[in-house]
């Protein structure tokens, strides 16, 4: 089980070489692309950031959990930062099982839980020239990453929350 982020390009066949195991009679992949829009707004590129450290450890835990909870055989994910442009692979997941059916609902969670859970935002470039950051936990917008935002109003009993 392997969760990393990554600099340089994503290539999915290799990647899915990894994961080879003569046990499983099932192998599913999930390829996140750039695309031109969100939201009705016309995108030129995206750039992701991350705080690897935390991201990849809480990524690790997510494919520990969908493992410890299904009978897959092996899984993989990783997610793409920087700039990125209309068409390239942000975040690639793969999943081996015995059966389909454990394979296809790993994915999926894998997938969901990454997006929920792990410290990675996005920056988008528009057409227009403007530019937004996207949360990809909550797809709310956002003026910086969420690493970055202080509360305007802090507890005033010092804690962090």
């Amino acid at each position: 089980m392997t969760f990393r982020i990554s600099t340089a390009p994503l290539d999915p066949p290799a990647l899915a070489r990894e994961l080879l195991d003569l046990r499983a009679g099932a192998y599913v992949e999930f390829q996140g692309w750039v695309r031109n829009h969100n939201e009705g707004q016309p995108v030129e590129a995206l750039e992701y950031e991350s705080y690897v450290a935390l991201a990849e450890k809480e990524g690790a835990r997510i494919l520990a959990e969908v493992a410890a909870r299904t009978t897959i055989l092996g899984a993989a994910c990783v997610h793409r930062t920087g700039l990125l442009q209309l068409g390239e692979l942000a975040v690639w997941v793969g999943v081996t099982a015995a059966h389909r059916g454990d394979a296809f609902d790993a994915c999926r969670a894998i997938i969901d839980e990454t997006k929920a859970r792990v410290p990675i935002w996005k920056k988008e470039h528009y057409t227009s020239g403007a530019t937004g950051w996207i949360n990809c936990a909550t797809r709310g917008d956002f003026a910086e990453p969420a690493a970055a935002r202080v509360p305007s109003h802090p507890d005033p009993s010092g804690s962090s929350r």
